[in-house]
């Protein structure tokens, strides 16, 4: 049994990216199945449910790796020169590079899209998936489809636009090539032949990305054992601490088999 490390005692490390820059993580050894956890758009891995991961990765002495996307929290490079393709690479690189053995990968928002690529691309690695308001496809259908005629034709000149965010002074950055590179990893429109039990959950007040992207995703999702919790008045934070504990619960649950 590997020592219960004290939560927060993992440095960030950092992993070289080929052609330059590089992925910030941090990585605490422990017992398998590991866990790993995907941000979402613009966040980090000082978010509120990677730290209570990390808590619980510590308290049961279980294996646990996050990290940030190039353009996010401590990694290299500009956010609005990457997009999704970029991140799952990122992903990828972790995955294969930093944690070790089975995985239960922990997508949020933006993350769950990546982690559903990463155990498309790494079958034999996947242990589970939980999700946390899942938002696959959202290039497409959250940013794409709701923008107005004039918006997109400043997108196609200018390449981007910028639009206020709810989650930080700074406005998102939108661009031309984020659309377009979402547009070569879409989900919805096909099966999704996952390879390991799957729990989602997702607030039935989530202005951001509605609770219909986690149905949709479950009626896509080819795997034995995969269930959806709609969690009454939840946002799309999810951050409350009786949400965290129902997605500690999910992990649980998987980790136990």
């Amino acid at each position: 049994m590997p020592r219960l490390a004290t939560p927060g005692d993992f440095p960030i490390a950092t992993l070289p990216c080929e052609g330059g820059g590089h992925i910030a993580y941090r990585r605490r050894d422990g017992i398998e199945p590991g866990l790993m956890f995907l941000g979402g758009f613009r966040s980090d891995m000082s978010g509120t449910k990677a730290t209570a991961l990390d808590d619980f990765a510590a308290a049961t002495g279980r294996a646990y790796t996050r990290f940030d996307y190039r353009g996010h929290g401590a990694s290299s490079g500009r956010f609005e020169e990457l997009a999704l393709g970029d991140w799952i690479a990122d992903g990828l690189e972790v995955l294969d590079r930093v944690a070790e053995g089975p995985q239960i990968l922990i997508g949020s928002s933006m993350g769950a899209w990546v982690a559903l690529h990463l155990a498309l691309l790494r079958p034999g690695r996947m242990a589970g998936l939980v999700t946390m308001a899942a938002a696959p496809d959202f290039t497409e259908e959250l940013i794409w489809a709701r923008l107005d005629e004039g918006q997109r034709e400043r997108m196609r000149r200018e390449g981007r636009i910028e639009r206020p965010s709810a989650y930080a002074p700074e406005p998102d950055i939108l661009t031309l090539r984020l659309i377009e590179d979402g547009r070569s990893h879409l989900l919805l429109g096909r099966p999704i032949a996952l390879p390991c039990p799957a729990r989602l959950l997702h607030g039935t007040a989530d202005a951001d990305v509605p609770w219909i992207f986690s149905l949709r995703l479950l009626d896509r999702l080819q795997s034995a054992d995969a269930r959806l919790t709609l969690i009454k008045d939840g946002d799309h934070r999810l951050s409350e601490p009786p949400q965290i504990e129902a997605m500690l619960a999910a992990v649980a649950e998987l980790a136990s088999r």
